[in-house]
């Protein structure tokens, strides 16, 4: 029987979707030497320095913290090579520069919540539904020089719901990848890995950075497209669209839980009917049925509170 390898872990990430794994990490029992995550940073109205998800559970675990602001500098580099690691695990963190995931013995691994080689990129887990996707899944690679392009380890699949939104999804994905990784770092241990190359090219998609532009509904586009657009950014970042409510200025409004009701008419797209308990918008094929919405300014409401306080003049539009 092969002696098992003794892992010293180097464990970098910063938002709640790595916590699960460096808990798991901790539950079976592995050295973690050391944790790398963001700076704190300023949030919320008093603008007072906030510590990452990852930073709050390492500090409650009394792990080993650093929190570089340059992970080139060479006083980083010689803290890093004290820990004295053989293996480092990456879960939603920055790219790393190539004097960093060479260092340790048994290598660097990420993982990732897409199924690669597709949807590599910032936000898998958004664009999967956005894109209508009916299968998405984790993967772990061993990290190269470029973005998600790495040997891969493990992968494993899950189904997407229709009505499941990026909440769920990422909830789901944070589970399984924590297990993933688990059973990666068990081979490593073992010395028992076997990867497969990424293809080059081919039919590939890629997880772009969200920002506000490409969050925007166009209502111009069909039932499916926009409600799936819709689910994919709800909760977080959340889908907006401008409101013409037939006064002097546009709202802009943010869309969170929707339905869709297929049907052949003649409305102009974005075309909002409502009563004192529904909300539908027109578009190409149907109709979207808004279950909760913001106003700019108040807070979230669902469909029947917001109509008790807002009306929606005659011919109001989303565009």
């Amino acid at each position: 029987m092969t002696q098992k390898r003794d892992l010293r872990i180097v464990f970098m990430g910063t938002p709640d979707f790595a916590v699960a794994t460096l808990k798991a990490l901790l539950e079976n029992d592995y050295n973690v030497v050391g944790v790398i995550t963001a700076p704190d940073r300023k949030a919320g109205r008093g603008q007072k320095l906030k510590a990452s998800a990852v930073k709050e559970f390492a500090l409650k675990h009394n792990l080993n913290i650093l929190q570089p602001t340059n992970l080139k500098a060479e006083s980083f580099i010689e803290e890093l090579k004290a820990l004295n690691a053989n293996l480092q695990i990456i879960v939603a963190f920055r790219m790393l520069p190539k004097v960093v995931w060479q260092m340790p013995e048994f290598g660097t691994f990420n993982l990732h919540a897409s199924l690669l080689p597709q949807y590599r990129g910032a936000a898998p887990i958004h664009w999967a539904i956005i894109n209508g996707e009916k299968k998405t899944g984790v993967t772990t690679f061993f990290i190269d020089e470029k973005i998600d392009t790495g040997a891969i380890i493990l992968s494993e699949e899950t189904d997407i719901n229709e009505r499941t939104t990026v909440g769920e999804l990422h909830d789901e994905l944070m589970a399984i990848g924590s297990e993933l990784v688990v059973k990666t770092v068990q081979l490593i241990e073992k010395g028992d890995v076997t990867t497969v190359i990424q293809p080059k090219s081919g039919d590939l998609k890629t997880a772009y950075k969200l920002n506000r532009d490409n969050c925007k509904v166009d209502w111009t586009e069909d039932l499916d497209t926009i409600y799936n657009k819709i689910r994919g950014l709800n909760p977080f970042p959340t889908a907006w669209c401008f409101l013409d409510n037939n006064e002097d200025e546009l709202l802009s409004i943010k869309l969170y839980s929707v339905e869709k009701e297929y049907e052949t008419h003649n409305y102009d797209a974005g075309l909002i009917f409502s009563d004192k308990t529904e909300l539908k918008v027109s578009c190409k094929g149907g109709y979207i049925k808004v279950k909760e919405m913001q106003l700019p300014g108040k807070r979230k409401m669902d469909t029947k509170s917001l109509l008790n306080g807002f009306e929606f003049y005659k011919n109001a539009k989303l565009l």
